[in-house]
């Protein structure tokens, strides 16, 4: 059941060379100056020109993925591995679950940590147990079309694995043991037999998960600082390749319990502290808490292993997922989660009525089962991992623990419950919730700092066989007027929400573009990528043809490969991928936040969810006055439904004369009179149209971009979650 429609999924479509520049000299014009509009013209033209560079690599790439499942699978999967900086707070995001009924009805009697630890984790064998019987149901869209379910081979039993040169992808299909982390120290049992039974109770999880809590609570506080060794894998790649491969690797105790870890299902971590506020739970779960006893780490953050897939729940029973962005997308993790939060919620109905229904068969084998037929060495008993700490080790956990402090006190999150309305309400006003939403940050960010930054969203692509995303470009010259329009007072409420259309609109076909796999951002990066390996190739060869022992590239490759395609020499391709403002769209009921960090020093990075009746924000930052952000867009969203009601009580009161523009005054809390007194706001709209700049002056800075393109592989790891 579960891959039966991969045969007939299509293959993601290479976009039209031609129509791949016009769309990226359209993505880029509102971020631009007219100067600059020209400039990346030409060096568009000079691309894909009849003997330019982009038609030979475009001709190159096509051959290349004539044979392959995705022209951007390998590329995609490289900009991630090559990523040098820590995973933690840079690639990893995070999902903080909903409670749910047995965590928030738990008796005095009953540790709420271990009940929620114990149905999220039986769930969650349920799940791998219908996946590797191949009888998970296959994901589709609202029209019923099925999505690739190849990603979910890539989440249990997987892990990042750090080299020399760079990092790599592990899954052990064969994996049957899960690991267990309470008080940063290490603990694994099995949970499957080889035919996938569950070979566990949830009383029998529940008895393993509370001697574990209580072994690891044995030890004190400077123990668990000096061998935290979860630490490890928020290093930078390098160094933790260094002390795999030098350290660790050179010592067969140490290898040993790295190979356990690396292999497990996944890591439960059992946090040992209670978390109510919403902002603590979320860097709880993003980047777990940096707390300080006398100078010793005594907090969350040591309680993590950053490589593999986490469940994490806290003392007072609140959960969350953090996981390892490689090879799976938020889509793919959020089906996972939302099965096993449902199947937490039938298990509790089935708790008051027997006859409940049930998510999926239950087949867990009984001690008596089958013992006639076969016989299996299975652990069941909690074993704790111990390590040999060499000195060396010790010097590397020290080291490491100090930097990932340091790297989560640079960082903030905050979070924002909007209620007042969802997409209920958006839908009635007649817009895209989604589009309504990126809108919205538009117009904060340009109630801040009065311009617009380079803006980012994924699109799923998983109805094309081994799809992923595309990115979603949401500034545009719509966008830029609406904005502009929004803050001026002469503007009446009508032709706001006239121009709030337009940019919704303008959003939502990008949008549908991207989701047929007609966007930009891949196929540019693609021919990026490929120029990059046939110039090692040339260099390498110091000939006009690639090696014959290469099977990926056995053509001709010419000598003006050395130099660096003019679209990509041109500060526009910077431009574009210095995202400012990177967002992601990824949630349902079982979700209560989402998020991510920042994917540039300067930048915001924002999870949201759109429900009914409310939306849930997330935002991080490297203390840019994230909490400032996130008033600034309540303020908005409060006011843009004023806007609206006036409008319709307008409309159903059928007045026959033109209402005047409101005039606003000064002591009104209005968010458009914040920008009072800026006459830079009064660029002409016919000006706007035709020059294609952002409604800031000349003089305000932007910020360029700080990418060289010697890293921009590395730094074009966009967020798509």
């Amino acid at each position: 059941m579960t891959f039966q429609f991969q045969d007939q999924l299509k293959k993601l479509p290479i976009p039209d060379l031609d129509k791949t520049c016009e769309t990226y000299l359209k993505v880029l014009r509102p971020l631009q100056t007219e100067q600059e509009r020209k400039n990346t013209e030409a060096a568009v033209r000079a691309f894909y020109s009849e003997d330019g560079i982009g038609r030979y690599l475009d001709d190159c790439l096509r051959k290349y993925a004539a044979d392959k499942p995705s022209y951007i699978e390998q590329f995609w999967y490289d900009a991630y591995l090559n990523y040098d900086s820590p995973v933690v707070l840079n690639l990893n995001p995070f999902f903080l679950l909903e409670d749910d009924p047995f965590t928030q009805y738990v008796s005095s009697s009953i540790d709420p940590q271990i009940k929620r630890a114990t149905k999220l984790t039986l769930s969650s064998l349920k799940f791998i147990q219908a996946l590797k019987n191949e009888t998970l149901s296959v994901d589709v869209l609202k029209n019923g079309k099925p999505l690739c379910m190849y990603q979910f081979t890539k989440l249990f039993g997987s892990s990042r694995i750090p080299t020399d040169e760079g990092c790599m992808m592990q899954s052990d299909p064969t994996s049957n043991h899960i690991v267990v982390m309470s008080k940063s120290q290490l603990y694994w049992f099995d949970v499957l037999d080889s035919k996938n039974n569950l070979i566990l109770t949830d009383a029998e999880l529940d008895i393993n998960f509370h001697s574990i809590v209580f072994d690891s609570l044995r030890t004190s506080n400077n123990d668990i600082a000096k061998s935290s060794f979860g630490v490890l894998t928020t290093e930078n790649r390098r160094i933790w390749a260094n002390v795999r491969n030098n350290i660790i690797a050179e010592n067969t105790i140490n290898k040993e319990v790295l190979s356990i870890v690396d292999s497990a299902l996944f890591i439960l971590c059992l946090d040992d502290i209670e978390i109510d506020d919403l902002s603590q739970l979320s860097k709880n779960m993003l980047c777990g808490l940096s707390i300080l006893d006398k100078g010793i780490q005594v907090g969350t953050c040591t309680n993590r292993w950053y490589d593999k897939l986490q469940i994490i729940v806290t003392k007072n029973g609140k959960a969350g997922i953090n996981f390892e962005h490689t090879g799976v997308d938020g889509h793919t993790v959020l089906r996972f989660v939302s099965d096993i939060y449902t199947d937490s919620i039938l298990s509790f109905a089935q708790s008051i009525d027997s006859h409940a229904p049930t998510l999926w068969k239950n087949n867990t084998k009984s001690s008596s089962q089958e013992t006639e037929e076969y016989e299996e060495d299975l652990i069941t008993i909690p074993r704790k991992l111990e390590w040999d700490l060499t000195p060396d080790l010790s010097l590397a956990l020290r080291f490491a623990e100090t930097r990932l402090s340091d790297l989560i006190n640079q960082n903030e999150i905050r979070h924002l419950e909007f209620r007042s309305y969802g997409s209920t309400q958006i839908k009635k006003m007649k817009l895209s919730p989604d589009a309504f939403v990126q809108m919205a940050f538009q117009a904060t960010y340009y109630a801040l700092y009065g311009k617009v930054e380079c803006t980012y969203e994924p699109a799923m692509t998983k109805h094309f066989f081994h799809g992923r995303t595309e990115a979603i470009r949401t500034v545009s010259l719509e966008s830029n007027m609406f904005v502009r329009k929004f803050f001026d007072q002469t503007v009446s409420n009508e032709d706001k929400l006239g121009y709030l259309n337009q940019a919704c609109k303008s959003h939502s076909n990008q949008t549908r573009m991207c989701s047929n796999g007609e966007g930009v951002d891949r196929h540019l990066y693609a021919l990026f990528c490929l120029w990059k390996r046939l110039m090692s190739l040339h260099e390498i060869n110091g000939t006009a043809k690639s090696s014959s022992n290469n099977n990926e590239f056995n053509f001709e490759i010419p000598d003006s490969i050395e130099d660096l395609p003019s679209i990509f020499a041109d500060p526009g391709w910077d431009r574009i991928n210095n995202t400012i403002i990177s967002t992601s769209n990824c949630g349902n009921p079982a979700l209560r936040l989402f998020g991510f960090g920042p994917v540039c020093p300067n930048g915001f990075g924002i999870g949201y969810i759109i429900k009914d009746d409310s939306i849930s924000f997330c935002v991080g930052s490297k203390h840019r006055q994230t909490q400032r952000f996130l008033v600034t867009l309540n303020s908005y969203l409060q006011e843009i439904f004023e806007i609206w009601n006036q409008v319709e009580l307008q409309r159903k009161t059928k007045l026959s004369f033109q209402t005047p523009p409101v005039k606003f005054e000064k002591s009104s809390k209005n968010l458009t009179t914040l920008l009072g007194g800026y006459g830079y706001f009064d660029v002409g709209e016919e000006d706007i149209k035709s020059r294609g700049q952002s409604p800031e002056p000349p003089l305000l800075n932007r910020g360029i971009s700080g990418f060289s393109l010697r890293d921009i592989d590395k730094k074009l790891r966009l967020s798509e979650y």
